[in-house]
């Protein structure tokens, strides 16, 4: 009989530890929420049956992920993660799941592959209640796994007491469970909140479910650091640097040349072409795409940038949510603000910066240049130094060059203005009428020369 496996993210809790009043969840890793790579586990695990408790800040963490609208569960009181899976079973019971994968939201070092190798282990062994355990040297503030002969239980750190529970082994609770809902749902009733926390522990679900006879399973990972939660911001960063090496070895693995990769950041959804060559220090995050033959330079940062093949990125450049099509050339020191797209062959040079504007094929801007809410047609020159003056105060306003024009260096363009095809514009001038096609515009006061006192 197919069992079907629903799984629950507890995405509730306040985080103390982390020092701050933003949802721990939200903390980022690689440009992404912490809470995203649990949720992107659980998809590949359990498809779309994965439901999330909020609680804290709820708002702000269901706005940070609409893809999951209507799975969200709130839990208005935070009363531990006992009290957080009661919330959530009228919704695991509509969804007619007959197990359910909880995870604590905070470990976003967790795979998918590790996850599905645990429920495979659970249901092979027809567990009722099954958990994942670790070692650690300093088991610190997770909860204890007690072993006394066949009964095993979880205690957390605060109610610990060696006298009665015997030395710590280093075996801890890892926060991963699969628990079949037909025979746990009836010992929630019996969750207690008479603890040094005054909390309902879903910890407490292993003891109660030997006691009523059921099976229960710990799954022991060894030393496996990938089920570790984040409680802090030391933690926090140490779990990013992990992420870090495993998203940049597996391109590399790939076949992504990355010099200096111990300063190379790449987002979990970056995708890079074999053969492409990077040099850190680097970011690269969000949709970001690198074509075959693509080369990015040090210090440059790439955010939902759409770069094609050949293109090449000199250091200390800026692209977000721009894109850059086959064999441009971009840099260095250069700024592709959202809505900026550069044409074939199109080159930008240092200290050019573009905003919702297109720069035709074969087109360049070389120096010194703003482009913003402009449209500069195929094989035009912009000189260093042109502007597009293209706010009045008020409104933004278009500027339109035509094909194979030529813009004087220090040109200043005040839109909404039309540069027609083949047109020359002069060094220095200030347009603000439209220039026809083929024609010369001269915008600037002549030259008076005198003779020095």
């Amino acid at each position: 009989m197919v069992q079907r496996i629903g799984a629950l993210a507890l995405a509730a809790g306040k985080g103390t530890r982390m020092k701050s009043d933003a949802p721990k969840v939200l903390k980022t890793l690689l440009g992404k929420p912490m809470l995203w790579y649990v949720e992107a586990a659980l998809a590949a695990v359990c498809g779309d049956l994965v439901y999330t408790v909020v609680g804290h800040r709820a708002d702000s963490v269901a706005a940070a992920f609409p893809e999951l609208a209507g799975r969200f569960v709130r839990q208005t009181e935070q009363l531990g993660t006992g009290h957080a899976l009661a919330a959530a079973l009228p919704a695991l019971g509509e969804a007619g799941l007959d197990h359910v994968l909880v995870v604590n939201g905070d470990a976003p070092l967790v795979t998918a592959e590790s996850l599905r190798a645990f429920c495979d282990a659970a249901l092979a062994a027809r567990a009722d209640v099954a958990f994942v355990s670790i070692e650690l040297a300093d088991p610190g503030y997770y909860g204890r796994v007690v072993r006394q002969g066949e009964t095993v239980c979880i205690v957390e750190a605060k109610d610990y007491d060696p006298a009665v529970h015997g030395a710590p082994t280093g075996e801890i609770n890892a926060g991963v469970y699969l628990l079949r809902l037909a025979v746990v749902a009836p010992l929630l009733a019996k969750l207690s909140n008479d603890n040094k926390s005054g909390e309902y522990y879903i910890t407490d679900l292993i003891g109660l479910g030997q006691a009523a006879g059921l099976r229960v399973l710990p799954v022991n990972r060894g030393a496996d650091a990938a089920y570790l939660g984040i409680n802090s911001p030391r933690e926090l960063v140490g779990a990013e640097e992990i992420l870090r090496r495993r998203i940049v070895d597996a391109h590399i693995d790939a076949g992504v040349v990355v010099r200096a990769a111990e300063a190379v950041r790449i987002g979990p959804e970056v995708a890079i072409a074999p053969g492409v060559e990077v040099c850190g220090p680097l970011e690269l995050y969000g949709a970001t795409r690198l074509g075959a033959g693509a080369t990015v330079a040090s210090h440059s940062l790439l955010l939902d940038a759409e770069i094609g093949e050949n293109v090449a990125i000199a250091a200390f450049c800026h692209l977000e949510n721009a894109r850059v099509e086959a064999g441009c050339q971009v840099g260095p020191y250069a700024r592709l603000r959202p809505g900026a797209v550069m044409e074939e062959g199109a080159r930008v040079g240092n200290f050019v910066e573009m905003k919702k504007s297109v720069l035709g094929r074969g087109a360049k801007a070389n120096h010194l240049t703003y482009l913003g809410d402009a449209e500069i047609g195929a094989g035009s020159n912009i000189g260093a130094g042109t502007i597009t003056c293209n706010y009045d105060g008020v409104h933004k306003h278009r500027t339109v060059i035509g094909e194979r024009a030529f813009i004087g260096s220090n040109t200043a363009l005040v839109a909404p203005v039309t540069i027609g095809n083949d047109a020359l514009v002069g060094a220095g001038s200030v347009i603000t009428s439209d220039v026809a096609d083929g024609m010369l515009a001269l915008g600037r006061g002549r030259q008076v020369t005198k003779a020095r006192k």
